[in-house]
């Protein structure tokens, strides 16, 4: 086949092709004359390569993939898989967490604004945005015994072995980034009962780095949750 009829055959644009050809996915043979040909493996190869990146893989990890898949063996081809769609996992699952985050703080501000009343002097600060609500929370959790317990253990569990730092007002913690999603669910429901701490996530690549802060009366219980005081000097693990 020339480029065209494989164009055609697997709904592949022949620029791509190009590309592919550029990039080493694909190797095409020449005629004579200097066109490109291509047998009936090449359909099969972009199959794969479409199927690969359908699973979010960059082209540097099909690459390597194909390299497998060359070999014929299915055995290996998962092997060599299972690791990769793992971490698109983690991956997605950090940027969920991140962007539930991102949500939270907009449907503040929006609660924010609907109880703002309709003043007739100038705007300040105040107007669209909300302030930080953790500062002048009330220091109090409406957790009590075995829940209270439970809720420690949970944080533990999730955090207990994280590297961490003291940051001003409280400290900073770093885990692997597919604990995201529990700690985003758990970070919430710790804001319903202990309104006081302030949590803030960033993914950054394969780690996660959790952010808590709570005002100085707060700084006991922060650090028996996590490990540091508001501003404390504690060495990264």
């Amino acid at each position: 086949m020339r480029i065209s009829q494989l164009a055609e055959r697997s709904g592949v644009p022949a620029t791509t092709l190009r590309f592919y050809e550029t990039a080493g996915l694909l190797r095409p043979d020449r005629s004579p004359s200097g066109y490109r040909l291509y047998g009936e493996d090449a359909v099969e190869r972009l199959a794969f390569i479409r199927a690969a990146k359908n699973l979010g893989l960059p082209l540097e990890e099909v690459s390597e993939l194909l390299a497998v898949w060359e070999s014929g063996a299915c055995a290996d081809v998962k092997a060599d898989l299972r690791p990769r769609i793992a971490a698109r996992v983690a991956d997605a699952r950090a940027r969920a967490a991140e962007l539930a985050a991102f949500i939270a703080g907009l449907q503040n501000a929006l609660e924010h604004l609907d109880e703002l009343p309709d003043r007739t002097g100038p705007c300040d600060h105040e107007c669209g945005f909300p302030g930080e609500r953790w500062r002048s929370a009330p220091v109090a959790c409406s957790l009590e015994g075995d829940a209270l317990g439970e809720r420690t253990a949970q944080w533990r569990h999730l955090v207990g072995d994280a590297a961490s730092r003291g940051i001003e007002d409280g400290v900073r913690l770093t885990v692997p980034a597919d604990r995201a999603t529990g700690i985003m669910a758990l970070a919430t429901a710790e804001q319903k009962c202990c309104p006081f701490f302030d949590f803030r996530l960033h993914l950054d690549g394969s780690v996660l780095h959790l952010e808590v802060r709570a005002p100085r009366e707060g700084a006991g219980m922060l650090a028996e949750l996590f490990g540091s005081a508001p501003g404390g000097d504690q060495s990264e693990a």
